[in-house]
C-alpha cells in the first residue's frame, strides 16, 4: 500500500466526511426541535461542531481498521462507520407518528443537499479556470460521501433513518412489529452489508437514481461550461 496515496486520500475525504456527518446529525436535532422535542438542544447536539457528533469507535477507529483490513481485496477497501446518533424522544413530538418521518428524513435530506452543493462547487471551480486536482477530487469526494450516506441511511430497517420513516408510514400494527426490530437492527444491517446484499440490492440502485437526479439538477451548470 502506497503510504503517500493513503495520506492524500485521507486529506481529500476528511472535510467532506466531517461535513456530511455533522450536518446530518445536526439536521435531525433541528427537525426534532421544530416538531416539539428539545432533547438534542438541551444536550448541546444541535451544533455544527463535529466533535459533538464524532464517535471514537464508529467514526474513526472502525473505518480505519476496515480500510487497512480490506484494502487488498479485489473489490477495493470496505468502508463503514457511524456517528453518535442525536437523541430524539419521539413521545415529545407534537404528532409522534407523523413527525418522526420528518425528523428521520432530515438527516438524509441534508446529505442530498450537500451532495448538490459539492457538485455546484466543482462546476464553479472549473468555470473559474481552477484545475487543481486536489480541490476537484475533494468536490467529487463530497458528492460521493453524501450520496453514500443518503442511500445507506434510507435503508428501510430501524434504527436507520429509512426504517424510522417506514415505521411512520405503516399502519399502527405493522409499525409496532417493525419497531421491535430496532434493538437488533444494527447487527442485521451489518450482516447484510458484509454479505453484499445491501450493496447489490439497495446501494447500487438508490445511488444510481441519486446520481441521475443530481445530474439533472446540475445540468444547467454543465450546459454553461460547454
Amino acid at each position: 500500500m502506497d503510504f503517500n496515496n493513503l495520506i492524500q486520500t485521507v486529506l481529500i475525504y476528511a472535510l467532506p466526511v466531517l461535513f456530511a456527518i455533522t450536518v446530518h446529525e445536526a439536521a435531525h436535532g433541528y427537525a426534532a426541535r421544530h416538531f416539539g422535542d428539545n432533547t438534542a438542544a438541551m444536550m448541546g447536539r444541535i451544533t455544527l461542531n463535529p466533535i459533538k457528533h464524532i464517535d471514537p469507535v464508529g467514526t474513526l477507529l472502525m473505518p480505519l481498521v476496515l480500510y487497512f483490513a480490506t484494502a487488498s481485496l479485489p473489490g477495493g477497501p470496505l468502508l463503514f462507520g457511524y456517528a453518535k446518533p442525536v437523541p430524539v424522544r419521539f413521545d415529545q413530538l407534537r404528532n409522534p407518528k407523523r413527525d418522526m418521518i420528518w425528523v428521520a428524513l432530515a438527516g438524509p435530506g441534508a446529505n442530498l443537499l450537500q451532495a448538490l452543493l459539492w457538485g455546484v462547487l466543482m462546476y464553479l471551480l472549473l468555470a473559474g479556470g481552477l484545475e487543481e486536482r486536489f480541490f476537484l477530487e475533494m468536490c467529487r469526494a463530497g458528492v460521493l460521501v453524501n450520496v453514500v450516506m443518503f442511500a445507506f441511511n434510507l435503508f428501510p430497517l430501524p434504527p436507520l433513518d429509512g426504517g424510522r420513516i417506514l415505521v411512520g408510514l405503516l399502519p399502527w400494527k405493522q409499525a409496532a412489529l417493525l419497531s421491535r426490530v430496532e434493538p437488533w437492527g444494527f447487527f442485521i444491517v451489518m450482516a447484510l452489508v458484509l454479505t453484499g446484499i445491501v450493496s447489490t440490492l439497495w446501494m447500487r440502485p438508490v445511488m444510481g437514481l441519486t446520481y441521475g437526479l443530481l445530474d439533472i439538477l446540475l445540468s444547467p451548470l454543465s450546459f454553461l461550461l460547454h
